[in-house]
């Protein structure tokens, strides 16, 4: 770590600049005590341009490791397990995008190669660092769970995209589902159109239920979840960065000119949500992670937890051939 006043800063970089990497190109960029030091792709204009838009220097992967104390991979799916196993080589610290790997059995290998290596190895589920997300999970301590219903839609994809919808879309929401469901599955279902809308339904052992659904045939941008709970019920949206609560209704009979009607009165909470860029929040939180030597907020046993329960959806919705290889 390169000294800047009192804070020693942290020398960064990504590998593999497209869409998403140049997103973090561009936060890391910005970020206070980050020195930003390189950019790798395997396609060298790529990466010259995404270096010149954001004043630092397109170089090799071995180069920028041998540079950088943490990066980013934001790679192909298929050359995730690779690439970071460079990176931890390297004793680099790493944040790779989500999905971790595309073999379970690998990714729990680089997570105990990290472990031994004393290195932060986290995962990209950004929904994690959703605001919206952070105020839900904090809500959903004091609630009797019934019933998760998650809905991540949107057109055809204008971009390449190696991976399934299920890895792609559906991955934030069962992160999620983790998150605000502390019980095991007991049952799992699941159904697919045209490979690109699927729908899984799960059953957990303490009796709530929860429905996940991800496409990419629809004609409208949809990231909303509703949680109904016993006391209430909550609806977030994901874009918007929205929570709300709707309390116990309160029914009353009205007379309006000798009319009577029957109504009720709902009670709408609407929490302050701190508005801000999942991204910044969370390469910050990785770079804390760095700092300090903790626990990343996304670990690769979290990540590999999700893949397991991805597997069994693909299994069921896509087939044999389209699932995550186990042992």
């Amino acid at each position: 770590m390169k000294p800047n006043g009192r804070t020693p800063a942290l020398d960064v970089g990504v590998i593999g600049v497209g869409s998403m990497g140049r997103h973090h190109t561009r936060v890391y960029g910005a970020l206070p005590g980050v020195n930003l030091v390189g950019v790798s792709d395997v396609d060298e204009s790529q990466a010259r341009r995404v270096a010149d838009e954001f004043e630092t220097r397109a170089t090799s992967q071995a180069s920028l490791l041998a540079a950088a104390d943490a990066v980013s991979v934001a790679v192909p799916t298929r050359v995730h397990a690779p690439t970071v196993r460079a990176c931890l080589d390297a004793g680099t610290h790493v944040l790779v995008e989500k999905p971790f790997v595309d073999d379970l059995e690998t990714g729990a290998a680089l997570a105990e190669r990290a472990r031994d290596a004393g290195l932060t190895l986290q995962v990209g589920h950004i929904e994690r660092f959703n605001p919206a997300t952070r105020v839900l999970a904090d809500l959903v301590d004091d609630l009797d769970v019934v019933g998760v219903d998650i809905q991540r839609l949107g057109p055809p994809l204008d971009r390449e995209n190696e991976d399934s919808v299920v890895m792609d879309l559906m991955i934030h929401d069962v992160d999620i589902l983790r998150l605000l469901v502390d019980a095991d599955i007991e049952s799992l279902s699941a159904a697919a159109r045209n490979d690109q809308h699927v729908t899984a339904q799960f059953a957990f052992d303490d009796e709530s239920i929860a429905t996940v659904t991800a496409s990419r045939l629809t004609q409208e941008k949809v990231r909303r979840l509703s949680l109904t709970a016993l006391s209430c019920r909550v609806n977030v949206d994901f874009i918007d960065q929205s929570v709300e609560i709707h309390r116990r209704s309160f029914p009353e009979y009205v007379e309006t000119n000798g009319d009577v009607r029957y109504r009720h009165e709902s009670v709408v909470e609407r929490p302050r949500v701190r508005n801000g860029e999942p991204l910044e929040a969370e390469l910050k939180a990785f770079l804390e992670a760095v700092r300090e030597g903790t626990t990343p907020q996304v670990t690769a046993e979290d990540a590999l937890a999700v893949l397991e329960i991805l597997e069994r959806i693909e299994a069921e919705a896509l087939g044999d051939g389209r699932k995550v290889t186990t042992t």
